[in-house]
């Protein structure tokens, strides 16, 4: 099925199982422990042996020699593999680094050796025995010093449209300012983990990946067999935020350990330290914004320069990407650069691009809200556009920014923040408020799906779209129970395996809505089939209460397969229509944080989120995305950051004892509140992706609630206590 107009009345706008708040229908299985996660499989063909990676000692240089010797001869140890016993051909492609290092190291942590032991103990144990030598050459570690040698991005972010330069310099009100946001982790609780079996030529695998086909694309290249010849398996992902989204070494390691043993089953968990270094992470980013508005707050001139670096052959963070978009303003400017670096490799993380972009734009609005004497939502709603700014002659398929403003504003009591900066007081500690706009565009991508109709009436749905935690199991029910007229309790949904049809996968926000898409179409043909079946009128015809109706006939859905199983697939692609509107969704961050007027510790004591995302498939699920996003958003502005050891080119605070993220205590109460609306020109279901919306801005409302409260503005992230202590207003 192709969506090329928008969407007319449909089953789904019944809204009697779509919309309604549902817990989700995996939850008792993870909380009872009975999901089985990549590393938990038992059902093996035979006892797994334990497999351990080994990372490179340098950052960059050549491996000099690798004694294996010891590590060989040590209890219980099964084989010791290096590129040499291997002989990969190459990589993946979406992978930036070999996932083994073949004599070359391009980063630190790099996976130079894999030990395969009876024991998970005894691989830790022999992979300590390895006398690694390394021949190190200078690397390139820091991005501000890398910054002068950055190269402009060839991506769709560098954009220019009018007189920059002219516009900024006569604008009466300017803001040139520069922001910095430092390198993340995505610190999610399962580690990268897969399970490897060989049957003969064809790999099974059992893996934490967030993108099937993705993976077991680049896995069959990595290996050179092919695509048919490997099986993914990930029914359920104990978090990614991005981090899954590409085959890591966990999965060649466990695949390339399995095929020397013969096709024995092998474990292979990556260590935290190795998910810091080994695995992907947030760049860093260094972003110059450029202001300029007449006296009214009307913006001339707008400017975003972003820089960060990866590896050769990487790509660049899109810090610039919402600035494109977010404001009016005749007179714009973005620019991408990205600097060689010889750190760990960088790419997706929640939301990447808006989610350190709006960290600086959002930030330097208020500045310049500061500068004009201007209510800051009130200079976000002077700025509105309902087109997009660089093509005035596409309109937005649905804009709901300044009503997200509005319905925020009067829900927190935004009349009462303080005037004026480091005015408020609650004892000891200062007391600020906080504003930020929340963009992120809707993605499509196209997404199928198999749905059975059994003789007992119940309906199981198929498709190797995951889930990371998001509640895709229960929003793919709704839609099928929704299309089919069912109760939850008789459709079964089966995720995660490349032997299902290819959906959109879990990324980028496009998940829910292209997925659910896919499963639309898939039932719209089901319906079709059964109406065919029973001698009725697809044309005319209900599907309610487990019952197919049409005109004054009624039949259980079961007696459609009463002569089988009815088994259709189908999926969902998008048209033109997609281009014609610019897609996106919006919202509006407030926050109310407290700093200790004594010691500079910043407390964050209520946050609100108003987002505008077309039809909220499941507000409860829905509601956990965004505040596990605003609370993303609480650790970006106030404590997450990977320390660069800029001698050795590591990450140094590589464990989640010395990477700090948010914990209860850090989180005050959040309240999330979703517009009532449909956006009829995205897909059937008439809703967008939500589940990222919440990180973009949150940080920033938060800088600027900090600011609100002390009067002092840290423009490098995270605001911790040292970087405005001595600024503080005197306690006297």
């Amino acid at each position: 099925m192709k969506f090329e107009q928008p969407a007319g009345q449909n089953p789904i706008d019944k809204g009697t199982v779509i919309g309604r708040a549902t817990p989700r229908i995996d939850g008792p299985l993870k909380t009872s422990g009975l999901a089985t996660y990549a590393y938990e499989q038992w059902d093996l063909p035979a006892k797994p042996a334990y497999a351990w990676v080994l990372g490179a000692a340098i950052a960059k240089g050549r491996i000099a020699s690798i004694d294996t010797a010891r590590a060989k001869s040590a209890p219980g140890v099964l084989k010791v593999l290096t590129a040499a016993d291997t002989k990969l051909p190459g990589k993946g492609s979406r992978n930036t680094a070999k996932l083994l290092a073949d004599g070359e190291v391009e980063h630190y942590h790099q996976a130079v050796a894999i030990v395969v032991a009876e024991s998970f103990e005894q691989a830790r144990h022999a992979a300590a025995l390895i006398d690694a030598r390394y021949e190190r050459t200078d690397g390139q570690f820091d991005l501000a010093a890398g910054k002068g040698s950055a190269q402009p991005d060839q991506g769709t972010n560098d954009s220019k449209f009018g007189d920059f330069d002219a516009a900024f310099g006569k604008a009466p009100v300017q803001v040139d300012v520069t922001y910095t946001t430092p390198d993340e982790s995505h610190a999610m609780m399962e580690p990268h983990a897969t399970i490897a079996a060989w049957q003969g030529d064809a790999l099974t695998l059992w893996t934490s990946n967030q993108m099937i086909n993705w993976g077991k694309q680049d896995l069959a290249k990595t290996l050179a067999i092919p695509p048919e010849k490997v099986r993914l398996i990930s029914p359920y992902i104990g978090g990614g935020f991005g981090g899954k989204l590409f085959l890591r070494a966990d999965a060649i390691a466990a695949s390339l350990a399995s095929k020397a043993l013969g096709g024995r089953p092998v474990k292979v968990s990556l260590q935290r330290p190795l998910i810091m270094n080994n695995a992907t992470h947030r760049p860093a980013t260094i972003q110059r914004l450029r202001l300029g508005a007449d006296r009214k707050g009307k913006l001339v001139a707008i400017g975003h320069e972003a820089w960060s670096g990866d590896l050769p052959s990487g790509e660049a963070d899109a810090a610039v990407a919402q600035t494109k978009l977010l404001y009016a303003g005749a007179n714009r400017m973005t620019q991408t650069r990205l600097a060689v670096l010889n750190l760990p490799e960088s790419n997706a993380m929640r939301a990447p691009g808006e989610a350190s972009g709006m960290m600086a734009l959002e930030a330097a609005m208020d500045e310049l809200a500061e500068k004009l004497g201007m209510d800051p939502v009130q200079l976000r709603i002077v700025n509105d556009t309902q087109v997009n700014p660089e093509k005035p002659e596409q309109a937005f398929s649905q804009r709901s920014l300044v009503k997200c403003l509005q319905e925020g504003a009067q829900r927190f009591g935004w009349n009462d923040r303080p005037k004026t900066p480091a005015s408020r007081r609650d004892g000891q500690w200062l007391v600020g408020y906080g504003v930020a706009s929340a963009f992120r565009n809707n993605m499509n991508q196209k997404s199928s799906a198999r749905v059975r109709l059994g003789t007992d009436g119940k309906v199981t749905v198929e498709t190797d779209m995951t889930d990371i935690g998001t509640g895709s199991y229960t929003i793919i029910a709704q839609t099928a129970a929704e299309m089919l007229g069912l109760p939850l309790d008789r459709v079964v949904v089966k995720l995660g395996d490349s032997s299902f049809p290819v959906s959109a996968g879990s990324g980028g926000q496009w998940g829910a809505n292209s997925s659910t898409s896919g499963v639309y179409a898939a039932c719209e043909k089901l319906r079709g089939t059964i109406a065919q079946r029973l001698g009725l009128d697809p044309a005319n015809i209900d599907f309610a209460d487990g019952q197919v109706r049409s005109g004054n006939q009624s039949f259980a859905l079961a007696d459609a397969a009463k002569g089988g199983e009815i088994v259709v697939e189908d999926g969902m692609e998008w048209g033109e229509i997609s281009k014609k509107y610019q897609q996106s969704t919006f919202g509006a961050h407030f926050a109310e944080v407290a700093v200790d007027a004594y010691t500079g510790e910043v407390r964050v004591r209520r946050m609100l989120a108003v987002c505008a995302a077309g039809r909220i498939l499941n507000p409860q699920t829905a509601r956990s995305q965004v505040i596990g996003a605003m609370t993303m958003g609480v650790g970006a502005a106030l404590m997450e950051e990977l320390a660069v050891d800029k001698r050795f080119g590591l990450f140094i605070n590589h464990d989640l004892a010395g990477y700090e993220v948010p914990v209860h205590a850090d989180i005050p109460h959040q309240e999330v509140v979703f517009l009532d609306e449909v956006d009829d020109k995205v897909s059937p279901m008439k809703a967008k992706g939500v589940g990222e919306l919440g990180i973009c801005g949150s940080a920033a409302a938060i800088a600027n609630a900090v600011y609100n409260a002390t009067g002092v503005r840290v423009r490098e992230y995270p605001i911790t206590l040292d970087k405005h202590l001595d600024k503080l207003p005197a306690i006297a």
